[in-house]
Formats: structure tokens, sequence, C-alpha cells
């Protein structure tokens, strides 16, 4: 079984640490960012990312454009956007790896069904 790369941009050190053991104990080979920046150094590097789970609201970006650098440069890359609102992906629906999970207290089996769905469908395609 193919071991995956989860990406995890989010700007809260605590949710990132939170996520990052959830993800692991799944059995997700994980990074994680802070800025968009590093969510952008970290998807050019040789590290193939199956997956991204981002909080739009990082510091350093814009929501629309940080989702649109990421299909621009993968543009088969799943997108988790994991935020408390989901208008930034109102404006998006055109793009079809992104997705949609609200952050709430009870969000993490929620979230873990997703990232899981979005990997098994990557592998069958």
């Amino acid at each position: 079984m193919k071991e995956f790369a989860i990406l995890i941009s989010d700007k809260n050190r605590n949710v990132r640490s939170f996520l990052r053991r959830e993800m692991e104990a799944q059995g997700y080979k994980v990074l994680t960012a802070n800025t968009a920046r590093d969510t952008m150094e970290l998807i050019y590097q040789p590290i193939l990312i199956d997956l991204v789970i981002l909080d739009p609201e990082l510091p350093d970006a814009e929501e629309m454009s940080i989702i649109k650098s990421l299909n621009n440069r993968i543009p088969s890359l799943p997108v988790v956007v994991h935020s408390f609102s989901q208008d930034c992906v109102k404006h998006i629906s055109d793009l079809s790896t992104v997705h949609f999970v609200e952050k709430k207290g009870s969000s993490i089996e929620h979230l873990i069904k997703v990232v899981s769905a979005l990997l098994d469908k990557s592998v069958s395609e």
C-alpha cells in the first residue's frame, strides 16, 4: 500500500500539531506549513504531496490566491479547505479538486473520512 504524503497548512500551531497527530495515526506522512510561502515552497520540493489540508486564512496570502496557486502548480492535487467559513470555496466551484470541511469541535472524524476518500479515489484513477 502506498504511503501518502499530506501537507497541512494552518496558521495556528495547535491546529497543525493536532491535525498532524491525527493524520499520522491514520498512517499518513505529514508535512506542515504556517504560511502561504512555506506551503508553496513545499509544493515545489521533490517530495510528492498527495493532498493538502489548507486553512485559507494564512497570514501572507489572500485565501483565493493560495488555492488558485496550488491548483495552477498541480491541477490534480486534492485540496481540503479546512475553515470556519465556506465563503472562499463558493467562489471556486470550478475547481473540482477543492473540497470543504468546516472547522468545529467534531470535524476531525469528517476530515479523516474526506481525506481517506480523496486519496482512495486518487489511487483508483
